[in-house]
């Protein structure tokens, strides 16, 4: 790599974080994407590091806006299907709070497994999982059990009264 690496992680390190705050609005989100561009740095070895840096950041920001904005989609798709059978409104009700525990049980899982529970629920294939969300194909069996484990930790949390089981 033609600069010191260690040297461009000194003197671009903050800079990279208030650029990505600005894009994400979310300071610990800001410093694992900006991790995330210097490893990925590490691999590339880029001749104009800093400028490489800026630019692969953006991407990683745009690219998680754009996850963000499908997931967001796809449960607002969930929450308008029409209900085919009419029942009795003690059972409405109950269905509508078990959909809202639902609901805040999915918020409490990390972007990474939401994101991968509802794409395989939406009927994606692991590789299709794979290719949307960058992990490997081989991680994507172990990320759904995780997120599973998680989202059935948080949602009997929610009805004991308990908070962000599925973090961790």
């Amino acid at each position: 790599m033609p600069e010191d690496l260690a040297e461009v992680y000194r003197n671009t390190y903050p800079a990279l974080v208030r650029f990505l705050y600005r894009k994400v609005w979310d300071a610990e989100r800001a410093e694992d994407l900006a991790q995330e561009a210097f490893t990925r740095a590490l691999v590339h070895r880029p001749e104009n590091t800093r400028g490489w840096l800026f630019v692969v950041a953006a991407n990683m920001a745009r690219d998680e806006a754009r996850r963000a904005a499908r997931e967001k989609r796809h449960l607002t798709l969930l929450k308008s299907e029409p209900e085919t059978v009419h029942s009795a409104p003690e059972d409405e009700i109950d269905a509508d709070t078990q959909r809202t525990r639902v609901r805040a049980a999915l918020e409490q899982l990390t972007p990474r497994d939401r994101e991968a529970l509802l794409l395989w629920d939406a009927g994606m294939s692991y590789d299709e999982i794979a290719a949307q969300t960058g992990l490997a194909r081989g991680a994507i069996g172990t990320t759904l059990a995780r997120a599973r484990r998680r989202l059935v930790e948080a949602y009997d949390a929610g009805q004991e009264g308990g908070q962000d089981v599925a973090r961790g």
